[in-house]
Protein backbone atom coordinates (compact mmCIF):
# COMPACT_ATOMS: atom_id res chain seq x y z
CA UNK A 1 0.00 0.00 0.00
CA UNK A 2 1.49 2.82 -1.29
CA UNK A 3 1.50 5.89 0.95
CA UNK A 4 2.24 9.53 0.80
CA UNK A 5 2.49 12.62 2.38
CA UNK A 6 0.09 15.27 1.21
CA UNK A 7 1.05 18.98 1.69
CA UNK A 8 -2.88 19.95 1.06
CA UNK A 9 -3.90 17.28 4.25
CA UNK A 10 -0.16 17.98 6.02
CA UNK A 11 -0.59 14.18 6.47
CA UNK A 12 0.28 10.72 5.67
CA UNK A 13 -2.71 9.53 3.20
CA UNK A 14 -2.78 6.07 1.06
CA UNK A 15 -2.41 7.13 -2.61
CA UNK A 16 -5.41 6.03 -4.73
CA UNK A 17 -4.93 7.23 -8.39
CA UNK A 18 -8.12 8.32 -10.72
CA UNK A 19 -7.45 5.58 -12.66
CA UNK A 20 -6.61 2.01 -11.30
CA UNK A 21 -2.63 1.02 -11.63
CA UNK A 22 -2.51 4.69 -13.92
CA UNK A 23 -0.44 7.80 -12.49
CA UNK A 24 -0.76 11.20 -13.86
CA UNK A 25 2.19 13.13 -12.45
CA UNK A 26 3.20 17.11 -12.92
CA UNK A 27 6.84 18.32 -11.92
CA UNK A 28 7.60 21.96 -12.08
CA UNK A 29 10.20 22.26 -14.14
CA UNK A 30 12.88 25.11 -14.36
CA UNK A 31 12.98 28.51 -15.71
CA UNK A 32 16.10 28.12 -18.13
CA UNK A 33 17.83 31.53 -17.63
CA UNK A 34 20.52 30.32 -16.16
CA UNK A 35 22.45 27.36 -15.33
CA UNK A 36 20.60 25.49 -12.78
CA UNK A 37 22.73 24.52 -9.77
CA UNK A 38 22.64 21.24 -7.26
CA UNK A 39 19.53 22.40 -5.94
CA UNK A 40 17.80 22.62 -8.76
CA UNK A 41 19.10 19.05 -9.66
CA UNK A 42 18.53 17.84 -6.32
CA UNK A 43 14.91 18.37 -6.94
CA UNK A 44 15.21 16.69 -10.37
CA UNK A 45 16.45 13.90 -9.29
CA UNK A 46 14.12 13.37 -5.91
CA UNK A 47 11.18 13.68 -8.48
CA UNK A 48 12.76 10.96 -10.34
CA UNK A 49 12.82 9.04 -7.05
CA UNK A 50 8.87 9.50 -7.18
CA UNK A 51 8.22 8.27 -10.39
CA UNK A 52 11.02 5.17 -10.47
CA UNK A 53 9.07 4.33 -7.27
CA UNK A 54 5.71 4.67 -8.89
CA UNK A 55 6.59 2.15 -11.83
CA UNK A 56 8.32 -0.24 -10.10
CA UNK A 57 5.53 -0.43 -7.77
CA UNK A 58 3.48 -1.22 -11.32
CA UNK A 59 1.97 2.02 -11.87
CA UNK A 60 1.93 2.94 -15.51
CA UNK A 61 3.21 6.97 -15.32
CA UNK A 62 2.39 9.82 -17.19
CA UNK A 63 5.10 12.53 -16.40
CA UNK A 64 4.76 15.84 -17.64
CA UNK A 65 7.86 18.50 -16.88
CA UNK A 66 7.53 21.94 -18.55
CA UNK A 67 10.05 24.46 -19.67
CA UNK A 68 9.67 28.36 -18.49
CA UNK A 69 10.83 30.42 -20.93
CA UNK A 70 8.29 33.52 -20.38
CA UNK A 71 6.67 34.96 -17.68
CA UNK A 72 8.75 34.31 -14.37
CA UNK A 73 9.89 37.47 -13.13
CA UNK A 74 12.16 38.28 -10.75
CA UNK A 75 9.65 38.19 -7.85
CA UNK A 76 6.55 35.93 -7.62
CA UNK A 77 5.07 38.84 -6.50
CA UNK A 78 4.50 40.03 -10.26
CA UNK A 79 7.26 42.93 -9.80
CA UNK A 80 10.36 43.17 -11.71
CA UNK A 81 11.59 42.10 -14.95
CA UNK A 82 11.16 38.98 -17.01
CA UNK A 83 14.26 36.39 -16.14
CA UNK A 84 14.84 35.35 -19.57
CA UNK A 85 14.79 38.83 -20.58
CA UNK A 86 17.18 40.06 -18.03
CA UNK A 87 19.56 37.31 -19.40
CA UNK A 88 18.81 38.05 -22.95
CA UNK A 89 19.56 41.47 -22.72
CA UNK A 90 22.73 40.58 -20.51
CA UNK A 91 23.95 38.12 -23.23
CA UNK A 92 23.03 39.87 -26.16
CA UNK A 93 20.95 37.32 -27.26
CA UNK A 94 16.91 37.05 -28.11
CA UNK A 95 14.74 35.34 -24.99
CA UNK A 96 14.77 32.13 -27.42
CA UNK A 97 18.57 31.37 -27.93
CA UNK A 98 18.75 31.91 -24.46
CA UNK A 99 16.03 29.12 -23.35
CA UNK A 100 17.74 27.05 -26.25
CA UNK A 101 21.23 27.29 -24.58
CA UNK A 102 19.78 26.30 -20.56
CA UNK A 103 17.33 24.37 -21.97
CA UNK A 104 20.55 21.98 -23.84
CA UNK A 105 22.33 22.99 -20.51
CA UNK A 106 19.92 21.28 -18.15
CA UNK A 107 18.90 18.62 -20.63
CA UNK A 108 22.66 17.50 -20.25
CA UNK A 109 22.92 17.38 -16.58
CA UNK A 110 19.91 15.36 -15.83
CA UNK A 111 20.74 13.12 -18.38
CA UNK A 112 24.55 12.74 -16.53
CA UNK A 113 21.96 12.10 -12.94
CA UNK A 114 20.46 9.24 -14.58
CA UNK A 115 16.87 11.43 -14.85
CA UNK A 116 14.24 9.34 -16.83
CA UNK A 117 12.89 12.14 -19.49
CA UNK A 118 9.03 12.25 -18.80
CA UNK A 119 6.86 11.63 -21.50
CA UNK A 120 5.98 15.27 -22.09
CA UNK A 121 8.54 18.40 -21.62
CA UNK A 122 6.75 21.68 -22.91
CA UNK A 123 7.34 24.66 -23.21
CA UNK A 124 5.37 27.44 -21.87
CA UNK A 125 6.08 29.44 -25.11
CA UNK A 126 4.89 26.99 -27.01
CA UNK A 127 1.36 26.93 -25.06
CA UNK A 128 0.24 30.78 -24.73
CA UNK A 129 -2.59 29.72 -26.46
CA UNK A 130 -4.17 27.53 -24.00
CA UNK A 131 -3.45 29.77 -21.37
CA UNK A 132 -5.70 32.31 -22.99
CA UNK A 133 -8.04 30.20 -23.14
CA UNK A 134 -8.12 29.39 -19.83
CA UNK A 135 -7.57 33.48 -18.77
CA UNK A 136 -11.15 33.95 -21.13
CA UNK A 137 -12.56 31.20 -18.49
CA UNK A 138 -11.65 33.00 -15.71
CA UNK A 139 -13.15 36.34 -16.86
CA UNK A 140 -16.11 35.11 -18.30
CA UNK A 141 -16.57 33.24 -14.83
CA UNK A 142 -16.12 36.66 -12.51
CA UNK A 143 -12.92 35.24 -11.42
CA UNK A 144 -10.54 38.01 -13.20
CA UNK A 145 -10.62 41.47 -13.62
CA UNK A 146 -8.66 43.54 -16.34
CA UNK A 147 -6.78 46.89 -15.13
CA UNK A 148 -4.58 49.02 -17.91
CA UNK A 149 -1.80 47.10 -17.02
CA UNK A 150 -2.79 43.30 -16.12
CA UNK A 151 -5.59 40.76 -15.71
CA UNK A 152 -5.69 39.65 -12.09
CA UNK A 153 -7.13 36.82 -10.28
CA UNK A 154 -9.21 37.62 -7.88
CA UNK A 155 -8.61 35.69 -4.90
CA UNK A 156 -11.68 37.29 -3.14
CA UNK A 157 -13.80 35.42 -5.06
CA UNK A 158 -12.07 31.98 -4.55
CA UNK A 159 -13.26 31.07 -0.82
CA UNK A 160 -10.04 28.07 -0.34
CA UNK A 161 -7.00 30.22 -1.40
CA UNK A 162 -4.90 29.49 1.19
CA UNK A 163 -5.76 26.23 2.02
CA UNK A 164 -2.35 24.43 0.39
CA UNK A 165 -0.17 27.10 2.68
CA UNK A 166 -2.14 27.79 5.32
CA UNK A 167 -1.78 31.55 5.05
CA UNK A 168 -4.79 34.11 5.09
CA UNK A 169 -5.27 36.26 1.97
CA UNK A 170 -5.01 39.47 4.11
CA UNK A 171 -1.41 37.78 5.83
CA UNK A 172 -0.17 37.76 1.65
CA UNK A 173 1.88 41.06 1.16
CA UNK A 174 2.17 42.49 -2.65
CA UNK A 175 5.34 44.24 -3.74
CA UNK A 176 5.44 47.53 -4.20
CA UNK A 177 7.66 50.35 -5.07
CA UNK A 178 8.03 52.85 -7.46
CA UNK A 179 7.78 51.61 -11.15
CA UNK A 180 6.61 48.45 -10.00
CA UNK A 181 2.54 47.30 -10.55
CA UNK A 182 1.35 47.99 -6.96
CA UNK A 183 -1.45 47.54 -4.57
CA UNK A 184 -3.68 50.39 -6.27
CA UNK A 185 -3.67 48.37 -9.76
CA UNK A 186 -5.52 44.91 -7.90
CA UNK A 187 -8.54 44.91 -5.81
CA UNK A 188 -6.89 42.56 -2.97
CA UNK A 189 -2.77 42.55 -1.86
CA UNK A 190 -2.84 38.77 -2.65
CA UNK A 191 -4.41 39.16 -6.22
CA UNK A 192 -1.73 37.35 -8.64
CA UNK A 193 -1.40 38.53 -12.56
CA UNK A 194 -2.12 35.83 -14.96
CA UNK A 195 -1.60 38.21 -17.84
CA UNK A 196 0.41 41.14 -18.24
CA UNK A 197 -0.40 43.32 -21.11
CA UNK A 198 2.31 45.23 -23.48
CA UNK A 199 2.26 48.65 -21.46
CA UNK A 200 3.82 50.55 -18.10
CA UNK A 201 6.22 48.90 -17.15
CA UNK A 202 6.41 45.96 -19.51
CA UNK A 203 6.04 48.38 -22.75
CA UNK A 204 9.05 47.07 -23.98
CA UNK A 205 8.71 43.28 -23.38
CA UNK A 206 10.51 41.46 -26.01
CA UNK A 207 8.34 38.13 -26.19
CA UNK A 208 4.28 39.27 -26.87
CA UNK A 209 1.18 37.37 -28.28
CA UNK A 210 -2.13 38.75 -29.49
CA UNK A 211 -4.12 39.50 -26.68
CA UNK A 212 -7.08 38.46 -28.87
CA UNK A 213 -9.52 36.90 -27.15
CA UNK A 214 -8.97 38.80 -24.27
CA UNK A 215 -8.82 42.16 -25.49
CA UNK A 216 -9.80 43.05 -29.45
CA UNK A 217 -5.96 44.85 -29.70
CA UNK A 218 -2.65 44.46 -28.14
CA UNK A 219 -0.04 42.45 -26.99
CA UNK A 220 0.78 40.87 -24.03
CA UNK A 221 2.22 37.37 -22.41
CA UNK A 222 1.38 34.94 -19.65
CA UNK A 223 2.42 35.34 -16.28
CA UNK A 224 4.28 32.19 -14.50
CA UNK A 225 1.16 30.75 -12.31
CA UNK A 226 -1.33 30.47 -15.86
CA UNK A 227 1.25 28.30 -17.50
CA UNK A 228 1.71 25.04 -15.24
CA UNK A 229 -2.01 25.25 -14.90
CA UNK A 230 -2.65 25.54 -18.62
CA UNK A 231 0.49 22.96 -19.47
CA UNK A 232 -0.49 20.38 -17.10
CA UNK A 233 -4.36 20.33 -17.98
CA UNK A 234 -3.59 20.15 -21.64
CA UNK A 235 -1.21 16.98 -21.42
CA UNK A 236 -2.63 15.20 -17.62
CA UNK A 237 -6.38 16.10 -17.70
CA UNK A 238 -8.15 18.54 -15.60
CA UNK A 239 -7.63 16.55 -12.39
CA UNK A 240 -4.35 14.68 -11.76
CA UNK A 241 -2.92 12.60 -9.24
CA UNK A 242 0.15 14.01 -8.23
CA UNK A 243 1.99 17.14 -8.61
CA UNK A 244 5.32 18.32 -7.32
CA UNK A 245 7.78 20.83 -6.95
CA UNK A 246 10.10 22.59 -4.31
CA UNK A 247 9.08 23.80 -0.93
CA UNK A 248 9.36 26.98 -2.04
CA UNK A 249 6.57 26.63 -5.02
CA UNK A 250 3.75 26.26 -2.10
CA UNK A 251 3.00 29.31 -0.45
CA UNK A 252 2.55 31.20 -4.08
CA UNK A 253 3.18 29.16 -7.50
CA UNK A 254 1.30 26.22 -6.27
CA UNK A 255 -1.48 27.97 -4.25
CA UNK A 256 -2.27 30.34 -6.92
CA UNK A 257 -2.41 27.14 -9.22
CA UNK A 258 -4.56 25.65 -7.64
CA UNK A 259 -7.33 28.86 -7.58
CA UNK A 260 -7.05 30.04 -10.81
CA UNK A 261 -7.57 26.04 -12.07
CA UNK A 262 -10.19 25.07 -10.12
CA UNK A 263 -12.09 28.40 -10.60
CA UNK A 264 -11.70 27.80 -14.47
CA UNK A 265 -13.07 24.08 -14.68
CA UNK A 266 -14.89 24.04 -10.84
CA UNK A 267 -13.17 20.39 -10.73
CA UNK A 268 -10.58 19.88 -8.07
CA UNK A 269 -6.79 20.66 -9.53
CA UNK A 270 -4.46 17.61 -7.92
CA UNK A 271 -5.25 15.32 -5.30
CA UNK A 272 -1.80 14.73 -4.00
CA UNK A 273 0.71 17.80 -3.61
CA UNK A 274 4.58 16.77 -2.78
CA UNK A 275 7.19 19.47 -1.89
CA UNK A 276 10.77 18.82 -1.47
CA UNK A 277 12.99 20.90 0.88
CA UNK A 278 15.30 22.83 0.20
CA UNK A 279 19.46 21.97 -0.26
CA UNK A 280 22.08 24.08 1.80
CA UNK A 281 25.61 24.64 1.31
CA UNK A 282 27.96 24.25 4.56
CA UNK A 283 24.43 25.51 6.46
CA UNK A 284 23.88 28.46 4.47
CA UNK A 285 21.27 28.89 1.49
CA UNK A 286 23.36 28.88 -1.56
CA UNK A 287 24.53 32.14 -2.97
CA UNK A 288 25.57 33.04 -6.05
CA UNK A 289 27.41 36.15 -5.24
CA UNK A 290 29.45 34.03 -2.87
CA UNK A 291 30.46 31.11 -5.42
CA UNK A 292 28.04 28.54 -3.29
CA UNK A 293 25.01 27.82 -6.19
CA UNK A 294 27.31 25.06 -7.43
CA UNK A 295 26.30 23.74 -11.13
CA UNK A 296 26.92 20.05 -11.73
CA UNK A 297 30.04 21.10 -14.44
CA UNK A 298 31.49 22.22 -11.48
CA UNK A 299 30.83 18.85 -9.29
CA UNK A 300 32.40 17.12 -12.26
CA UNK A 301 35.59 19.06 -12.28
CA UNK A 302 36.19 18.84 -9.12
CA UNK A 303 36.59 15.15 -10.41
CA UNK A 304 33.34 12.95 -9.09
CA UNK A 305 30.91 11.33 -11.26
CA UNK A 306 27.49 12.69 -11.69
CA UNK A 307 26.16 9.63 -9.72
CA UNK A 308 27.99 10.45 -6.34
CA UNK A 309 25.51 13.69 -6.21
CA UNK A 310 23.02 11.53 -7.26
CA UNK A 311 23.79 8.99 -4.28
CA UNK A 312 23.80 11.67 -2.07
CA UNK A 313 20.68 13.22 -2.84
CA UNK A 314 19.60 10.01 -2.18
CA UNK A 315 20.44 9.71 1.25
CA UNK A 316 18.17 12.25 2.70
CA UNK A 317 14.57 12.09 2.44
CA UNK A 318 12.48 14.59 -0.24
CA UNK A 319 11.17 16.30 2.90
CA UNK A 320 14.09 17.03 4.33
CA UNK A 321 16.38 19.42 4.20
CA UNK A 322 20.02 18.06 3.06
CA UNK A 323 23.37 19.95 3.91
CA UNK A 324 25.53 19.73 1.61
CA UNK A 325 29.94 19.47 1.93
CA UNK A 326 32.61 18.38 -0.34
CA UNK A 327 33.42 16.12 3.03
CA UNK A 328 30.16 14.72 2.27
CA UNK A 329 30.23 14.35 -0.77
CA UNK A 330 33.93 12.50 -0.60
CA UNK A 331 32.22 10.17 2.22
CA UNK A 332 29.14 9.23 -0.90
CA UNK A 333 31.95 8.82 -2.84
CA UNK A 334 33.55 6.27 -0.83
CA UNK A 335 30.58 4.66 -0.29
CA UNK A 336 29.37 4.69 -3.86
CA UNK A 337 32.39 2.95 -5.29
CA UNK A 338 32.48 0.51 -2.55
CA UNK A 339 28.98 -0.83 -3.85
CA UNK A 340 30.72 -0.77 -7.31
CA UNK A 341 32.76 -2.75 -6.30
CA UNK A 342 30.96 -5.16 -4.68
CA UNK A 343 28.59 -5.33 -7.95
CA UNK A 344 31.88 -6.11 -10.03
CA UNK A 345 32.35 -8.73 -7.76
CA UNK A 346 28.73 -10.24 -8.00
CA UNK A 347 28.91 -9.82 -11.56
CA UNK A 348 31.44 -12.77 -11.77
CA UNK A 349 28.50 -15.55 -10.39
CA UNK A 350 25.43 -15.74 -13.16
CA UNK A 351 21.97 -13.93 -11.86
CA UNK A 352 20.01 -15.91 -8.98
CA UNK A 353 16.93 -14.80 -8.14
CA UNK A 354 15.27 -11.98 -6.52
CA UNK A 355 15.88 -11.79 -2.20
CA UNK A 356 11.77 -12.04 -1.88
CA UNK A 357 12.83 -11.38 1.62
CA UNK A 358 14.36 -8.17 1.01
CA UNK A 359 12.46 -7.00 -1.83
CA UNK A 360 9.16 -6.72 0.35
CA UNK A 361 11.81 -5.00 2.85
CA UNK A 362 12.75 -2.36 0.23
CA UNK A 363 9.44 -2.39 -1.45
CA UNK A 364 7.89 -1.78 1.91
CA UNK A 365 10.63 1.57 2.45
CA UNK A 366 9.94 2.98 -0.77
CA UNK A 367 5.72 2.52 -0.30
CA UNK A 368 6.13 4.82 2.88
CA UNK A 369 6.35 8.29 1.38
CA UNK A 370 9.61 7.26 -0.86
CA UNK A 371 11.86 6.91 1.67
CA UNK A 372 15.24 6.60 0.40
CA UNK A 373 17.41 6.23 2.95
CA UNK A 374 16.03 3.26 4.14
CA UNK A 375 16.26 2.26 0.94
CA UNK A 376 20.08 2.69 0.87
CA UNK A 377 20.31 0.68 4.28
CA UNK A 378 18.28 -2.33 2.73
CA UNK A 379 20.77 -2.74 0.17
CA UNK A 380 23.50 -2.46 3.02
CA UNK A 381 21.56 -4.77 5.11
CA UNK A 382 21.01 -7.01 1.95
CA UNK A 383 24.83 -7.27 0.36
CA UNK A 384 26.13 -8.16 4.14
CA UNK A 385 23.81 -11.11 4.27
CA UNK A 386 24.28 -14.50 4.02
CA UNK A 387 21.90 -15.25 0.99
CA UNK A 388 23.48 -16.42 -2.07
CA UNK A 389 25.83 -14.13 -4.61
CA UNK A 390 24.24 -14.50 -7.19
CA UNK A 391 20.66 -13.89 -5.51
CA UNK A 392 22.49 -10.13 -4.13
CA UNK A 393 23.05 -9.53 -7.67
CA UNK A 394 19.61 -10.52 -8.86
CA UNK A 395 18.25 -8.38 -6.40
CA UNK A 396 20.23 -5.30 -6.22
CA UNK A 397 19.77 -4.91 -10.13
CA UNK A 398 16.36 -4.98 -9.28
CA UNK A 399 16.08 -2.11 -6.32
CA UNK A 400 18.67 -0.33 -8.80
CA UNK A 401 15.50 0.31 -10.79
CA UNK A 402 14.40 2.58 -8.21
CA UNK A 403 17.72 4.12 -7.33
CA UNK A 404 19.37 4.50 -10.76
CA UNK A 405 22.70 4.37 -10.36
CA UNK A 406 23.60 2.18 -13.64
CA UNK A 407 24.69 -0.44 -11.40
CA UNK A 408 24.05 -2.86 -14.48
CA UNK A 409 26.74 -0.84 -16.04
CA UNK A 410 29.40 -0.65 -13.45
CA UNK A 411 31.63 -2.86 -14.28
CA UNK A 412 34.99 -1.45 -14.82
CA UNK A 413 37.49 -0.57 -12.26
CA UNK A 414 36.84 2.61 -10.57
CA UNK A 415 39.30 5.94 -12.14
CA UNK A 416 40.40 6.69 -8.65
CA UNK A 417 41.28 3.53 -8.09
CA UNK A 418 43.22 3.30 -11.00
CA UNK A 419 45.02 6.68 -9.96
CA UNK A 420 46.25 5.40 -6.39
CA UNK A 421 47.43 2.21 -7.88
CA UNK A 422 49.48 3.91 -10.22
CA UNK A 423 50.68 6.67 -7.77
CA UNK A 424 51.75 4.01 -5.55
CA UNK A 425 54.00 2.39 -8.50
CA UNK A 426 55.65 5.36 -8.67
CA UNK A 427 56.34 5.51 -4.69
CA UNK A 428 57.25 2.07 -4.81
CA UNK A 429 59.76 3.03 -7.84
CA UNK A 430 61.06 5.92 -5.74
CA UNK A 431 61.41 3.56 -2.67
CA UNK A 432 59.02 5.37 -0.44
CA UNK A 433 57.26 2.13 1.31
CA UNK A 434 55.79 4.73 3.95
CA UNK A 435 53.91 6.23 0.94
CA UNK A 436 53.07 2.70 -0.90
CA UNK A 437 51.47 1.52 2.59
CA UNK A 438 49.14 4.39 2.63
CA UNK A 439 48.20 4.28 -0.79
CA UNK A 440 47.89 0.34 -0.41
CA UNK A 441 45.24 1.28 2.56
CA UNK A 442 43.25 3.87 0.47
CA UNK A 443 42.72 1.32 -2.27
CA UNK A 444 41.12 -1.29 0.42
CA UNK A 445 39.22 1.31 1.87
CA UNK A 446 37.31 1.49 -1.55
CA UNK A 447 36.79 -2.06 -1.25
CA UNK A 448 40.02 -3.40 -3.92
CA UNK A 449 43.47 -4.93 -3.19
CA UNK A 450 46.53 -4.83 -5.46
CA UNK A 451 48.74 -7.48 -5.79
CA UNK A 452 52.42 -7.07 -7.17
CA UNK A 453 54.45 -9.14 -9.17
CA UNK A 454 57.27 -8.93 -11.78
CA UNK A 455 54.78 -7.84 -14.62
CA UNK A 456 53.31 -5.74 -12.14
CA UNK A 457 50.58 -4.90 -10.06
CA UNK A 458 46.85 -6.30 -10.54
CA UNK A 459 43.94 -4.70 -9.13
CA UNK A 460 41.00 -7.25 -7.56
CA UNK A 461 38.02 -6.90 -5.66
CA UNK A 462 38.82 -7.12 -1.96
Amino acid sequence: MLKVYNTLSRKKEEFNSLVKDEVTFYHCGPTVYWTQHIGNMRAMVLADLVRRSLDYLGYEVKMVRNYTDVGHLTSDGDTGDDKMEKTAKAEKASPKEVANKYIKSFDNDVADLNVITPEETPKATDNVGEMKKMIKKLLDNGYAYETELAIYFDTSKFEKYGELSGQKPEDKLADTGKGEISDETKKNPADFAVWFFKAGVHENALQTWSNTPIKEEGEGFPGWHIECSAMSQKYLGVTQDLHMGGIEHMPVHHENEIAQSEAATGKKYVNYWLHNEHLTVDGSKMSKSEGTAYSLDEIKEKGYDPLVLRYFFLGAHYRSKQNFTWEALDGVKVALDKLRARVTELKKNKPGRISHEYQEQFTEVISDDFNSPQALAIIWDMLKSGIGENDKLATIMDFDKVLGLNLDKQNKIPQEVTKLANEREKARAEKNWEESDRLRDEIVKLGYQIDDGEGGYKIKQG
